[in-house]
């Protein structure tokens, strides 16, 4: 080869892996053994990007941190780069099959490197890339998360109301009557953004019976790719798919596994309402409980069903049909 057509040949993809802290963050490209730590902020920032300039970069990984990841993912994506935020069990459980069973930050940042080039091989890219949300899309899912806190917040409240401590049940009271208040409000700025923002596709989700508002802006919060993927990746995606156990000709028991949780729970509490009085669900629900599911199994079953119609509807912009989705899988 030529000096000349060496020069004209393209760089090689390089992939990186961030690992995030609060007050700082460690970097390393794969295939290379040094790190590099920087300060989480803008001049942390504005160096790691000084130092990818000159690289051809194939997918940068980031490891999610409690959204300690999120200003570093949106400054990496508002200057062109391209990004994923994993999930931090799977990233851990990809960084062990590859042997790396020591945990340390430059370890980390290393195996989330490999699994960058791993990720950025697949063929089915749907939930990889990172994407950069709009302002709306962010409130939302602000409102969303501060409302999944304060529940669980509200939850351990009234589990020490059991407690033996009858002297502090009053305080107790006290504090669950100021989450309730909290979260009320809370409602009511989801429902404003919902009507501001969401009117169209909130209208059409909220016409199915059993979806309220609550589920409505979970599922256009933290699944914008409904409506732009198949129901089988939508179902992958927030954690109601049922994935295969399967060695030989031994068969196992298929189980959930993964996903977005906040939309797993939200559709899970959906369906107490849904199998009661959506006559789709209703009659599904009843079909498998009858066929001796567990009425776990059928509540997720039900769940996965309507994630699916939800996306062919987003997809369609069609409306919810009982004699449609009544035969629907």
């Amino acid at each position: 080869m030529t000096n000349a057509t060496a020069q004209q040949a393209p760089a090689t993809l390089e992939f990186v892996g961030v690992d995030m802290a609060q007050r700082s963050f460690v970097w390393g490209v794969h295939g290379l053994h040094e790190t590099v730590s920087a300060s989480n902020d803008e001049a942390g920032f504005a160096a790691l990007l000084q130092a990818l300039e000159q690289r051809r970069i194939g997918l940068i990984v980031i490891e999610a941190t409690g959204g300690l990841e999120r200003a570093l993912a949106l400054f990496l994506l508002h200057h062109g780069l391209p990004v994923a935020v994993v999930n931090p069990r799977a990233a851990r459980e990809f960084a062990r099959s590859m042997g790396h069973l020591a945990k340390s930050d430059s370890i980390d940042a290393l195996a989330l490197a490999h699994y960058a080039q791993t990720l950025a091989a697949k063929a089915d890219q749907a939930g990889v890339l990172f994407s950069s949300p709009s302002a709306q899309l962010l409130a939302l899912q602000t409102l969303l998360t501060r409302r999944a806190q304060l529940l669980g917040m509200r939850t351990a409240e009234k589990n020490r109301l059991a407690g033996p401590m009858r002297t502090l049940r009053s305080s107790i009271r006290a504090v669950v009557k100021t989450l309730n208040e909290q979260i009320a409000m809370l409602d009511k700025d989801i429902n404003a953004t919902l009507d501001q923002h969401f009117k169209e596709q909130t209208q059409r989700f909220e016409a199915i019976k059993g979806v309220g508002p609550i589920t409505c802006a979970a599922l256009q919060a933290f699944m914008p790719e409904l409506g732009r993927i198949s129901g089988a990746s939508a179902a992958k995606l927030s954690g109601v798919a049922p994935l295969n156990n399967d060695s030989g000709k031994a068969r196992g028991k298929r189980h959930i596994w993964g996903g977005r949780s906040l939309v797993r729970s939200t559709l899970h509490m959906a369906m107490l309402s849904a199998v009661r009085y959506n006559p789709v669900l209703k009659a599904f629900y009843e079909r498998l409980i009858a066929a001796g599911k567990p009425k776990n199994v059928a509540l997720t079953a039900c769940s996965h069903k309507l994630l699916r119609a939800l996306n062919a509807m987003a997809r369609t912009g069609q409306p919810w049909r009982d004699d449609l989705h009544r035969t629907a899988t």
